[in-house]
Formats: C-alpha cells, structure tokens, sequence
C-alpha cells in the first residue's frame, strides 16, 4: 500500500511539475529541455550557476534566435535577444510589462514594499514622487557632504600605504559609499570608513548575506507559485534594525522636515502630504480613463524605502567603483591618463573636490562607464507578462505572468555591439561614440520608466570616490589580485564577487 502511494505521489508530482514545459515549443521558441520539477532552472537553486551566467549560456548557444525560452520550474520565461524587442518592453509597451516580479508579499514582509521591489500602482504612486530627491539642484547641494566622505576616504589610503599598501578595495569603498549614504540619506555620521566593523556596514553585509534557510526559501518560492503565500521570509533583524534607525531619525527632527534637503526629509514631507494620489497603472473605469487610486507613507512604508535606498545604494555603486579600480589596476596608461586628467581640472578648482570638477572629468566617466559595460551591477533585467501580449516581430503570443529576461550583461559583451569586448577601452564612451549607439546596446541602469531612479546620485558618488582614490594613490594589483573576478553564484539580482577586489594602493610622487 505504501508503495502504491508513493507511485501515485511521483506520478502526480511529475505531471504538476511538468504542466507547461510544452509552452514554448507551441510557440516554436528554441530552448534547452526542461526536467520535472526544475525546468531549467536546476543549477540556479543549488548555486552552480547565477541568472547572469545561465542567460549568457543560452544567448550565445542560441545565438541567432532574438528571443530563447527558459523555464523556472513550471513557469515559462522568455530571454529576450533582440533590441527593438527589449525597447518595446521595456519602453514603447511598458503598459505591459509594468512588474518587475522580484517582490513578495508587502502585507507580510514589508521592506520589499519598495521602490524597487514593488509593482502595479504602488510603485507607480512612488515613483512619481521619489523623482523629486534626485533633482540636479539635489544633487548639487549634497555634493559637499559627498566631498566630505571622499577626503576621509583619502586619510584611510594614506594609512594602508603607509602599511603596505594592500587591501580589499570592494571593502573599502563599500564602507565609503556607506558613509555617503547615511551622510547625504539620512543625516548621519556613521564613520564607517574609519571603522571596521561599524554597525552600518555590518548591516550591508547582512542584507546581501545568502543564509542556507533563505537559500531553501527563495528555491521554493520561484519552483512553487501556488504556495507562495505561505512562504514568508523576511529578515526580523535587518527590519528591526532599520525601523529603529527611521524611528529615531524622525524624532531627532521633530518628524518634520528639516533643512538637510536629504532623502528622509522627502520622505517626512510625503508622510506630512497624508495620502498619496494618482492615477492607477492596473485598473480602468469603464469609459476607459485610469481608476483614482491612494496610498499612505506610513512608517512601515518609509522603511521600505530607507532599506532599498541603503541596500542599493552601497552595493552597486561599491561594486561599480571597485570593478574600476580592478581594471585601471591592469591598465597602468589608462590610469595614468585619468590621473593626469585629475591634476589638471583640479588645479582649477583649487585642488579640492566640487560638482563642477567631477563634472568635467570626462576621461574618468568614460572609464566608469566602460567597466559598468563590462561588468554591470545588475546583469539582467526583469520583467513580468501583465495582460496577454503579442510580439509582433515574431508573431508569438505570450500569457500574463509569463517573465521576461533582458541580459544586460550579455548584450553588453557582445561583439555584434562592441568589437573586441572582452577589452577595456573607455574610448567606446565619447561623446561621437555614444551617439552612434543605440540606448539599447548600453542599460546598466536599466532603460524607460523603470530605469533607476537615482542613477545620477550614484554615478556622482562613485565618480567623486574614483576620483578621491586616483588624485593620491596609483592602484596595482597585489600578490593576491587576480585577472579575472570569481563571481558569486548565488547572486541573481545584484551580482557580486567571491574573495573581494584585492589591489594595492602606492601614494603618488607627484
């Protein structure tokens, strides 16, 4: 008897979790075969591969196709090759593809009820006033605080010359652009350059950390969309620790406004604005026009958004600047070039840091730029199927709830786009250059409505930091650097690095 139940329990397991590996070969979409219960998505639960590496996989297997199917267990997704596809979805159609499908429940686990994380109505309510904090005048205005941050940066490298120069530069400009976000975000002095194991930098590490429960959690999640319900997973003590922080924050200033002009401030006038209204992306009446719809900024709200602004912050833009620093490291004359170029604007503007000067350090930006090319953030993009949509290019209908990959990466390391992409050459980034090319070939920032919302702020940022590190010291790599990046498999959204960026730094003669 016992056998008989467990025959009849595989049996009805292989048919559940085999129910729409047909969906693309209906649709003559070219795919590798899926397995029961994994589809394709096998080596990503267990940590083989990440969504960046199994999307370049199939890309460049199928390399003539414009769009390769995949399956996450049961559900089908689509990765999407073609250019003028991508720009539909992701602009031209974006009606369609309003949700990112990276969140969760925000009844539940509230931190994803974020900017980033959140879909439908409540990001497009966000979105439209989140917009505000990153105006030029903004930015301009928090620059002195970001200086501030840089010159602490520079004291730190005198003080890892002094004692042999080698260090993780991941670490260190993660602790940088942590001082920066709890300076120009939230008011705070947490000196985390200078301090090792602070309390804020910690808390980056925790949020990125990938524990084996939460490992369990999200294969379950992703394999099983019937029960995803029942699968709560927040982390109590990253929400803890950041209500905490907003709570306090908030009294200090009296739960108002002060005059910091810094993202809690926004935030504090939302909460004071009462409700926030707009027109619906989800929902229509009946003649047609969008349905009102209102949200609250409540303290669980402002939380969901300090976590998304500290946690995206500091990890993308620690990771952008290090992978820089990586590569100018193996290109002495390219780093010799930006240093020159340093010098040179710097003397105008008195040898000290300013908006102005980075703004003219062209050269600099088109070495960042170059290695986001290379090696972005954020590897793919992700979209989801919200109502029945035709793609017209190729005659295939797709249902909702279908998800769309767009492997940002992949494009951007293609030979079709860049010739000989596997070189560093900041040059594809002049002016002349990147009017020749289509906004598609380039999107570590993503592209249309969805496109990161503080881009700037973190270009600005990153740009002041390279800029604090290559005015005193010249990077080399160290007994321990090595040529190419272990990536860390197990990060599917932001990526990330195993064993850090080591690199040495040599203060400079002149």
């Amino acid at each position: 008897m016992l056998l008989f139940i467990v025959i009849v329990f595989i049996i009805l397991l292989y048919v559940y979790t085999t129910r729409n590996h047909n969906y693309w070969s209906k649709r003559n979409v070219k795919h590798d075969p899926p397995i029961p219960l994994f589809g394709n998505h096998f080596r990503n639960v267990f940590g083989i591969k990440s969504m960046v590496e199994l999307s370049t996989e199939l890309y460049n297997k199928y390399y003539e196709e414009k769009v390769v199917g995949y399956y996450r267990g049961a559900t089908p997704e689509l990765i999407i090759k073609d250019l003028d596809i991508a720009r539909d979805i992701l602009c031209v159609d974006f009606g369609y593809f309003y949700p990112r499908g990276l969140g969760r429940d925000p009844k539940h686990q509230t931190l994803f009820n974020n900017l980033f994380h959140a879909d439908g109505d409540t990001w497009k309510l966000l979105r439209q006033r989140m917009t505000a904090a990153f105006t030029t005048a903004k930015l301009k205005n928090m620059f002195p605080l970001i200086v501030k941050c840089a010159e602490t940066l520079q004291v730190v490298g005198e003080d890892i010359a002094a004692r042999g120069g080698n260090c993780d530069v991941r670490e260190l400009m993660a602790r940088f652009t942590t001082d920066f976000i709890g300076a120009c975000g939230f008011g705070i002095e947490m000196d985390t350059i200078n301090t090792e194991h602070s309390l804020y930098r910690n808390l980056g590490k925790k949020i990125f950390a990938r524990s084996f429960r939460n490992i369990v959690m999200v294969g379950l999640w992703e394999l099983f969309p019937e029960i995803r319900s029942l699968l709560y997973f927040d982390d109590m003590l990253i929400n803890k620790t950041i209500t905490e922080i907003v709570k306090k924050i908030r009294e200090h200033r009296n739960y108002k406004p002060s005059e910091r002009n810094d993202f809690i401030d926004l935030l504090l006038e939302l909460e004071a604005m009462g409700k926030i209204v707009g027109e619906s992306i989800e929902k229509v009446n009946p003649d047609g026009s969008p349905v009102q719809v209102e949200m609250e900024m409540d303290l669980n709200c402002m939380v969901a958004q300090v976590f998304v602004f500290f946690a995206a912050g500091f990890e993308t833009s620690s990771s952008s600047t290090s992978y820089t620093l990586h590569e100018l490291a193996f290109h002495p004359e390219i780093q010799h070039t930006i240093q020159m170029e340093i010098d040179r604007v710097l003397q105008k503007y008195d040898n000290k840091l300013c908006y102005d000067a980075i703004s003219e350090m062209s050269y600099l930006s088109m070495a960042f730029k170059e290695s986001l090319r290379k090696f972005p953030s954020l590897g793919v993009l992700n979209r989801v199927c919200a109502k029945r949509y035709k793609i017209s290019k190729l005659d295939i209908t797709i249902d909702p709830g279908v998800k769309v990959i767009i492997p940002v990466q992949t494009i951007q390391n293609d030979a079709k786009y860049y010739d000989n992409p596997e070189q560093f050459r900041p040059e594809r980034f002049s002016l002349q250059a990147e009017k020749q090319r289509s906004n598609f070939e380039y999107m570590p920032f993503g592209r249309g409505p969805r496109a990161c919302v503080g881009a700037r702020l973190g270009e600005m940022q990153s740009l002041a930091g390279l800029a604090a590190i290559l005015q005193k010291f010249t990077v080399e790599p160290c007994k321990d650097t090595c040529r190419k990046l272990k990536v860390n498999h197990w990060m599917n959204v932001v990526q990330g690095v195993n064993g850090g960026v080591p690199l040495k730094l040599t203060l400079r003669k002149t």
